[in-house]
C-alpha cells in the first residue's frame, strides 16, 4: 500500500465514524433534549475528571521536585564535606613537604659550610707548604753561593 491510499482509508474510516455516530444520536431511545443533556454532562464530568488529575499530577511533580531539590541538597553537602577533607589532607601534605624541604635546605647550608671551611683549611695548608718548600729552596740556593 501507498501512503496515499492509506490516508484515504483513514478519511473513509473517520468519514464512516461519524455518520455512524449521527445515526446512532437520531435513532436513539433518548429524545433530542435528553441526548443533548447527557453529553453535556459526560463532557461536564470529562472536564472535572481531567482538573483532577491535573492537580494530582500537579502535587505529584511538586513532591518529586521537592525531594529531587533535598537530594541534590544533600549531594552538595556531602561534597562539600569531602572537599574539606581533601582540602585538610593537602594542606598537611604541603606542610610536611616544605618542613622536609627546609630540614633538606638546612642540611646543603651546612655541608656547604662544613665543605668550605675544609677547602679554606686546604687552601691554608697548601700555602703554608709552598711557603715551607719555597723557604727550604730560597736557603738552599743562599748557601751555595
Amino acid at each position: 500500500m501507498t501512503e496515499e491510499s492509506k490516508s484515504y482509508g483513514l478519511a473513509w474510516f473517520l468519514a464512516g465514524l461519524g455518520v455512524g455516530a449521527l445515526v446512532g444520536i437520531l435513532y436513539a431511545p433518548k429524545s433530542g433534549r435528553e441526548t443533548r443533556e447527557d453529553i453535556c454532562t459526560g463532557a461536564r464530568e470529562g472536564t472535572e475528571y481531567l482538573r483532577a488529575r491535573t492537580r494530582d499530577a500537579a502535587e505529584g511533580m511538586s513532591t518529586l521536585v521537592d525531594k529531587g531539590k533535598e537530594q541534590v541538597s544533600a549531594f552538595v553537602d556531602k561534597s562539600k564535606e569531602q572537599m574539606s577533607g581533601y582540602v585538610d589532607r593537602g594542606r598537611e601534605v604541603i606542610d610536611r613537604g616544605r618542613a622536609q624541604w627546609e630540614e633538606f635546605v638546612e642540611k646543603g647550608k651546612n655541608l656547604v659550610t662544613e665543605q668550605s671551611s675544609r677547602v679554606g683549611a686546604a687552601v691554608d695548608a697548601g700555602r703554608q707548604a709552598y711557603k715551607t718548600s719555597t723557604a727550604t729552596t730560597d736557603e738552599s740556593e743562599t748557601h751555595e753561593y
